[in-house]
C-alpha cells in the first residue's frame, strides 16, 4: 500500500507531531513498507497453530480488594512539586 507524503503529513497533524520536511519522504517509504509486510502476514497459513496463551485468554484476573490504612499526606505528597499543607497545588486552568 503506497502512503503519500500528504498522508504522512496528515497523520502527523492528527497525532500533533512536528515532522521535518526532510523526513516526510523517508517516513512515507517506511510506513508503506510496513503496511506491505502486514498484507503479506494477512495471507500466512496459520491453520493448525494453537492459540497462544496469555492474559487475553485468562478469565478472572482481578484481585480481591483489601482495605489498608492510608499512608497519610506526609508520604503521598512527598514528591509533589508544590503543595499547600495537605493538598497538591496546581496551576489554575479555568479563567
Amino acid at each position: 500500500m503506497k502512503i503519500s507524503k500528504e498522508d504522512v503529513e496528515h497523520m502527523a497533524h492528527l497525532a500533533r507531531l512536528e515532522v521535518d520536511d526532510s523526513l516526510v519522504e523517508k517516513l512515507s517509504t517506511q510506513v508503506s513498507g510496513i503496511l506491505d509486510y502486514i498484507d503479506i502476514l494477512k495471507n500466512a497459513d496459520v491453520s493448525g497453530v494453537p492459540l497462544a496463551s496469555g492474559a487475553a485468554l485468562q478469565t478472572n484476573v482481578f484481585r480481591q480488594d483489601k482495605v489498608e490504612p492510608s499512608p497519610g499526606p506526609s508520604v503521598t505528597l512527598t514528591n509533589a512539586p508544590d503543595r499547600d499543607d495537605d493538598f497538591y497545588t496546581v496551576p489554575k486552568v479555568v479563567g
